[in-house]
């Protein structure tokens, strides 16, 4: 039997922008093994695995080499295709049963929100290891550590924009996920960022939502803000809104479809 895959772009409003995920919708779980070769053929940052329970859905998210514990913009990209396949009715809440707990999304304001967990970071020293992998060549204003992720915050948002890893190098170090970020300059947006994730098989993550769960209480202490605006600055781009609520985090954002298809497996 046919299984229905769909290919959707996640934070953007326009297609082949924003971060693509791949959707699969199951009728029953599948081995571990098969969703990762699923993953591995899509070669997408994430593909999502479906799977309705009796007051949601089982979701998993796999990277072209691995199982990942928290994925935004695969989770957002869930929740539209539930709705557009028409899945779930328009309006009506998706609840997501994840490695990380109950996720849900809802459509207000003309976007999807999903309520997350916030993160918080702890200050830390950055190997000198890492900081040439990533083309760093002066101190960073402040360095945190979520997890095994590292969160390095440089001068402003030109200072992001500029760096230029070498992923061969950082392959060889201990890691899973770094992310520099800083103030935007431009004014529209109150920070970018960048995330690069080698070590999981994607070089440069396009829009990250699961690490805004702790650049947005990083940022809004900062700035004093319990919304915030953010653009992820890589080369396919995409917006971020967020709002702080206490030890969630909401996440809100656009997505469109790109592909329809069945996988014939």
């Amino acid at each position: 039997m046919a299984i229905r895959i769909v290919h959707i772009d996640a934070f953007t409003e326009a297609p082949f922008a924003g971060n693509p995920a791949g959707v699969c919708f199951l009728t029953e779980l599948r081995e571990e093994a098969w969703m990762q070769q699923i993953a591995f053929e899509m070669n997408l940052s994430e593909t999502a695995f479906l799977v309705r329970q009796e007051d949601g859905f089982s979701l998993r998210w796999f990277t072209p080499t691995t199982e990942v514990d928290l994925c935004g913009h695969g989770t957002l990209a869930s929740a539209h295709a539930l709705w557009d396949s028409a899945e779930l009715g328009q309006g009506e809440q998706a609840r997501f049963y994840t490695r990380s707990g109950l996720l849900t999304a809802e459509q207000r304001d003309g976007l999807v929100w999903l309520d997350f967990p916030a993160l918080s970071e702890t200050q830390a020293e950055a190997p000198a290891e890492l900081l040439a992998g990533l083309g760093i060549d002066s101190r960073p204003r402040y360095v945190g550590r979520f997890g095994d992720e590292y969160l390095i915050e440089l001068d402003g948002e030109e200072q992001v924009r500029q760096v230029q890893p070498d992923f061969a190098a950082l392959r060889k170090l201990p890691g899973s996920a770094v992310v520099v970020s800083g103030l935007c300059t431009s004014g529209r947006f109150d920070f970018v960022s960048r995330c690069f994730a080698p070590w999981m098989g994607v070089d440069e993550d396009p829009v990250t939502g699961s690490v805004h769960c702790c650049l947005g209480p990083f940022w809004g202490k900062r700035l004093g803000k319990q919304k915030l605006l953010a653009y992820q600055a890589s080369a396919r781009g995409g917006v971020i809104h967020i709002a702080l609520r206490g030890e969630r985090v909401g996440l809100g954002g656009h997505a469109v479809t790109v592909v329809r298809g069945e996988l014939v497996v």
